[in-house]
């Protein structure tokens, strides 16, 4: 990860537990689901741009690092096979 994300991507992180307790405080004082669940997506709404943001840097610092200094087919053919997991398990 590049070092000037990491403060960044700590902040978001921080924001999203704090919706999260929040979210467990309303579950506490029983609150309107509606309410709640607004709630859980705004928090799902930001754990998915911290995701997009780790993708990005993935991208922009690992495989492109690695696919740029390599001439080793090996190392390239892992790269590409690894983006192909990852694209499959954030598609769900």
């Amino acid at each position: 990860m590049e070092r000037t994300n990491k403060p960044r991507l700590i902040n978001r992180l921080n924001r999203v537990e704090g919706q999260v307790r929040g979210i467990s405080r309303m579950v506490e004082q029983d609150r309107y689901c509606l309410d709640i669940l607004t709630q859980l997506h705004a928090a799902r709404a930001a754990l998915r741009r911290v995701e997009g943001e780790l993708v990005k840097d993935h991208l922009e610092h690992c495989v492109a690092g690695a696919m740029a200094a390599s001439g080793d087919v090996a190392e390239r053919e892992q790269k590409t096979a690894e983006l192909v997991e990852l694209i499959g398990k954030l598609r769900n």
